[in-house]
């Protein structure tokens, strides 16, 4: 088992895809982050549309990316990387520009705007692991990954911020969100494109057969499923808490969101260095134990009630975060590495597939458990992490490829 104690930044960045490739995607980033937060805002703001119209046109645009991931994944394993990158960035700008076209009252182009949206953040995640995988070995390549992960947060909530503080203007703001947002995806399209990567995989040996549909990778995106859900925490279930059952000021779920971004963004790397001399498997399912602790310690720290919950909650979410870390830095390095080349592209697109769908239910599975009460939201959700993580740990990565 390979580990590293260290890695040097430009170390880091030829082997997230060079200079340029950085750029890209701290540019796409950014210009995300200044949209996508408000996408909802924008529908019902400037296009005066039902807020119930509005959630349904994004929920369909997200469902509609999913749907493309097999063809995402067809087209990573013919050999394409760097293009499939700059086209999920130009399919937003697609999207945007529809956005911008679109008059008010008009439910059906906002939903043609959102599916396209929807098709480019479904497919960013798989296109850029599969550029990773191809330049980048072993677990220089679970640094790189991490890396582009740690970018990837802090340029959102940059982008986010500058939203924020641009909403004052209200409408008009929105709209020039939205024209920067499709600036940013262009200028970042054009830097990916122009990096020219493209892998030859090789054929698949007579006696492997496709890796990627192995019951042992099937229980892995299951168990990615329920994961998941951690990264709604912060955004979904702790502010759904902290002002309906605590009734703490919303100051603290800004905080908590605030403190996850910066603590992804700067443990990121770090963590995943350190997890090196664990196996992946192991990681990831370490992960899984982190985040079910997490999950009761919401539980005891809801049971203080007013006064002392809040400060209690925020406190075990840094402990939440840490085994969001743990998760992102071993989760696709895991699936990548149990897959062979000829099908990297197609197995991606399913863990994506997974990562999406567990997003997708995640808000209606949390607020549906939350009027419930904590036992049943924080107890469902450790008891789910828990199975998820002995499954992962159950599994064996005998004959596969691990480099």
């Amino acid at each position: 088992m390979s580990t590293i104690t260290r890695i040097q930044p430009r170390a880091l960045v030829r082997a997230s895809g060079g200079p340029r490739y950085a750029v890209a995607l701290a540019v796409d980033a950014l210009g995300t982050g200044l949209l996508r937060p408000f996408l909802l805002l924008y529908g019902v703001m400037v296009l005066r549309l039902s807020g119930p119209a509005t959630g349904i046109a994004m929920t369909a645009g997200v469902v509609a990316g999913l749907v493309c991931m097999p063809a995402i994944g067809r087209w990573l394993d013919r050999g394409a990387r760097s293009t499939v990158v700059a086209a999920s960035m130009l399919v937003r700008v697609l999207g945007v520009a529809l956005l911008l076209a679109t008059p008010a009252g008009h439910a059906g182009l906002f939903a043609a705007a959102a599916f396209f949206l929807g098709i480019g953040n479904q497919a960013m995640p798989a296109a850029h692991a599969a550029v990773v995988a191809t330049v980048a070995r072993g677990r220089e390549r679970d640094a790189a990954l991490a890396g582009g992960h740690a970018l990837r947060n802090a340029a959102l909530g940059v982008g986010a911020l500058l939203a924020t503080v641009c909403l004052a203007g209200g409408t008009t703001a929105l709209r020039v969100l939205a024209v920067v947002t499709g600036l940013a995806c262009l200028t970042a399209a054009a830097l990916a494109w122009s990096v020219r990567l493209h892998a030859h995989p090789a054929a698949a040996p007579a006696e492997d057969g496709d890796e990627a549909s192995a019951p042992r990778m099937l229980a892995l995106l299951a168990a990615n499923v329920v994961y998941v859900f951690c990264l709604n925490v912060p955004e979904i279930a702790l502010p759904l808490i902290l002002v309906t059952q605590l009734h703490a000021s919303p100051v603290w779920s800004a905080a908590v969101f605030v403190a996850n971004t910066v603590l992804v963004v700067t443990l990121q790397v770090p963590v995943t260095v350190l997890m090196s001399r664990f196996s992946r498997r192991t990681a990831l399912a370490l992960s899984g134990v982190v985040l079910a602790a997490s999950y009761l310690g919401f539980l005891a720290a809801t049971s203080l009630g007013h006064g002392r919950g809040a400060p209690a909650v925020a406190a075990v979410s840094v402990v939440c975060t840490i085994g969001e870390i743990i998760y992102a830095g071993s989760a696709t390095a895991l699936v990548t590495a149990l897959t062979p080349d000829h099908v990297l592209g197609r197995t991606l697109a399913r863990f994506q597939l997974s990562t999406g769908f567990g997003l997708a239910v995640s808000p209606a599975v949390i607020t549906a458990l939350a009027p419930l009460g904590p036992a049943a939201l924080w107890g469902s959700l450790a008891a789910a992490t828990l199975l998820s993580a002995s499954v992962v740990a159950a599994e064996k990565d005998q004959g596969t490829r691990l480099s």
